[in-house]
């Protein structure tokens, strides 16, 4: 009886993956173990906005080759991630002039609905044209923002469009060196967003609006001459009270912006910190981190480095330290104890892997993170560059901006690769692994080197094998 359940059910997974050309399915997964902690990936960043998970009975080790493929899915132009929630995946790309979402089925990749919308946009610098921003799930509705400013909300259940904000007509935003980039925030009953409104609209510089999830409604905005970053507001507590941290700093000549602390229940400011490189082709990326619920963490990598601020009882910031060595492009750090982790830097050969002390801003130490690659009969040397941590249940993984996936033993003492592995060779790997019911989702963002593979989505099997199999 066992076996022809489970021929029946390998069998649907194939049958169902002939239906779409785009998805290669390769063998089922592995059961889940009756005590994993399970949690659904809602953002980019996870369901506690950190880049971290409490998902646990993960693989414990794996080959040279990475952990047994599921599913892999061809994509068009995309930096955005996957989310999922309530049994559902959402993929987010540009392909054929169109903007496209895309509802799948997480285990087995069956395409369940999708919507599509007419996008023009070419990147200034040669980068992506799809969009930068993952899809944002709240209950029954999720928040699309495209790479051209296009503001919508889709029902999940239909894929059917509830409302429509272009915020480049309606408040004149200007596209940033990217296009835009922040993905919005859902908080309680509203949409928050860096809308980054040029001052002399109609709007005169919306830079924070709140929309009504619903309707789409504007409920409140705050105007600021910092326009839209490529940072993704959050809403954390601080000293007890929700407040909006919004780290902006659109395209200006001369570049400025800084962190935002508002109220996100009026759009009230609290605080206004510049922090900005002053250089013209600089960008805020990375999402501020709140640590012992007092105290922020921003940081860029034009010149300007990180600093950790401390807020008091009025929610006014002050200084506690500044290190321009501990800067990030996009990534966002990992905060173990009274230590922070991150690959700090701007450029590939320039970018290291650094500890720092909380307490101090004093880095503890650095390491190139390279590596050995046999690549067409060479051997190369490659490294995480630009990489992104991923955190779940006290285990930190890591995937290199060129494809190399790895598990890290990090402490003050140094780093450790307990497990690594090639999965691809392609530039541009900038969206943040998820984790979901014990499945790793890992996004390839450009053609690959070695053996030409399309810009794809894959998703492993990375459940540790349940005793009874």
């Amino acid at each position: 009886m066992i076996f022809y359940f489970s021929l029946f059910i390998s069998l649907f997974f194939i049958g169902n993956s002939l239906s779409d050309e785009r998805l290669i399915f390769h063998d089922k997964p592995k059961s889940l173990s009756q005590n994993t902690i399970i949690e659904d990936w809602p953002r980019f960043l996870g369901p506690h906005n950190d880049g971290t998970s409490r998902e646990n009975n993960l693989l414990k080790s794996w080959g040279k080759d990475g952990p047994k493929l599921v599913w892999e899915l061809k994509r068009g132009d995309t930096y955005a991630a996957p989310t999922i929630a309530n049994g559902k995946l959402f993929s987010f790309d540009l392909a054929d002039g169109h903007e496209r979402l895309e509802c799948r089925d997480p285990e087995s990749g069956k395409l369940i609905w999708d919507f599509k919308y007419d996008v023009k946009y070419r990147d200034r610098f040669g980068y992506s044209n799809g969009p930068r921003a993952s899809p944002v799930l709240d209950k029954d509705i999720l928040i699309l923002a495209g790479v051209t400013a296009q503001l919508r909300a889709i029902e999940i259940g239909t894929g059917k469009e509830l409302w429509h904000i272009d915020l480049q007509k309606e408040y004149g935003h200007e596209l940033g060196f990217f296009g835009y980039g922040p993905a919005p925030f859902v908080w309680k009953d509203l949409v928050l967003v860096n809308v980054g409104g040029a001052e002399d609209s109609k709007e005169k510089g919306v830079c924070v609006a709140a929309f009504d999830r619903k309707t789409g409604k504007e409920i409140w905005n705050y105007k600021d001459s910092w326009g839209a970053s490529y940072s993704s507001p959050v809403v954390k507590k601080i000293r007890g009270k929700d407040v909006l941290l919004v780290f902006a700093g659109g395209e200006s000549r001369p570049a400025h912006g800084g962190l935002l602390a508002l109220d996100p229940s009026s759009g009230k400011l609290h605080d206004r910190f510049s922090w900005r490189a002053k250089s013209y082709e600089s960008v805020n990326a990375s999402v501020p981190i709140v640590i012992d619920k007092d105290k922020v963490f921003i940081s860029e990598c034009y010149g300007q480095g990180g600093v950790l601020l401390k807020f008091n009882e009025d929610l006014k910031a002050s200084v506690i330290w500044k290190e321009r060595n501990f800067g990030m492009h996009w990534m966002t750090p990992l905060v173990i104890d009274d230590h922070i982790y991150g690959f700090a830097g701007r450029n590939k050969p320039d970018v290291q892997f650094r500890c720092v002390n909380l307490n101090d801003g004093s880095i503890v130490w650095k390491d190139d993170m390279r590596y050995q690659f046999e690549l067409n009969g060479r051997n190369l040397t490659l490294s995480f560059f630009r990489g992104s941590l991923l955190r779940c249940n006290d285990r930190v993984f890591g995937l290199g901006e060129d494809g190399v996936f790895a598990e890290f033993n990090i402490s003050p003492k140094g780093v450790k690769i307990l497990s690594q592995s090639q999965l691809f060779v392609a530039e541009q790997s900038w969206a943040l692994p998820v984790v979901h019911r014990g499945l790793l989702y890992i996004s390839q963002h450009t053609k690959g080197f070695v053996n030409d593979t399309k810009p794809r989505l894959m998703c492993f099997d990375f459940r540790e094998k349940v005793s009874s199999e």
